[in-house]
């Protein structure tokens, strides 16, 4: 894709939307935290109806660890694989505790080594938290970028080097929400939304989903001559006419 293309595209994702951010509800570093690291292999809605029960009990590391695994499961069970990450929830708040003195800490290193966090969830602490230009790449973000052909790649952490080494500075700190908002409502994985898409005639993608042909709307007097069974024919259930006499 040639820059200039790939700067239209982010232009335009702008426009749209000059301020995104994420769907996951939090307030603090370590909210935003847990909730990433519970959106692995399902929804943010799902993630977002376990936190509002989860959070007004526990939101900080140590009143994590004070549950128990046991008594976070119930919290979080709209999140599917609930078992590990209760699991790991309370673990990560444990090692934030002994390791960090309770806060998030702000290096990839010591991000990766915490309980149920990898790269991606790392790449968005260290964007939303710590203001780092990175990019996360989730299935959305990994579809986006190779059909449109901003940053293809074979794997989650090519299409990642890509992005981070060809997208113009000034988009790189928002390019992974307009990206992952723009594959979960437009660039769709069954039906893209192509004939409505904001960047439809910059995307490479070749097989776009087709518009649909526009109906012809029938007129005002032919509606009212089918809603009155045909245009003065005699209709099937009518009695017929009388024959006039003839003298």
């Amino acid at each position: 894709m040639h820059p200039a293309t790939r700067t239209a595209i982010y232009r335009r994702l702008r426009a749209a939307n000059p301020a995104p951010t994420t769907e996951l509800e939090h307030h603090t570093p370590f909210e935003l935290l847990v909730a990433v690291m519970l959106s692995a292999h399902t929804t943010d809605k799902s993630v977002n109806t376990a936190t509002r029960t989860l959070f007004p009990v526990a939101n900080t590391p140590a009143a994590i660890v004070a549950l128990g695994v046991e008594a976070v499961k119930p919290f979080i069970k709209p999140v599917g694989l609930y078992n590990t990450k209760a699991k790991n929830l309370v673990g990560l708040a444990e090692a934030l505790i002994t390791r960090h003195g309770g806060q998030v800490p702000g290096d990839r290193t010591s991000l990766e080594a915490l309980p149920g966090v990898g790269r991606k969830t790392a790449n968005i602490i260290l964007n939303m938290v710590f203001g780092q230009p990175e990019i996360a790449v989730d299935t959305h973000i990994f579809r986006v970028a190779n059909r449109t052909g901003l940053a293809p790649g074979k794997t989650p952490r090519e299409v990642e080097d890509a992005l981070v080494a060809n997208t113009p500075p000034e988009f790189r700190k928002n390019a992974h929400h307009w990206l992952i908002l723009h594959g979960r409502y437009v660039c769709t994985a069954r039906k893209p939304a192509c004939p409505t898409c904001i960047i439809r005639d910059l995307c490479e993608y070749r097989h776009k989903t087709p518009a649909k042909p526009a109906r012809k709307k029938a007129g005002r007097l032919a509606r009212a001559i089918r809603a009155h069974g045909g245009s003065g024919a005699r209709r099937r259930n009518d009695p017929p006419k009388p024959r006039k006499r003839k003298g």
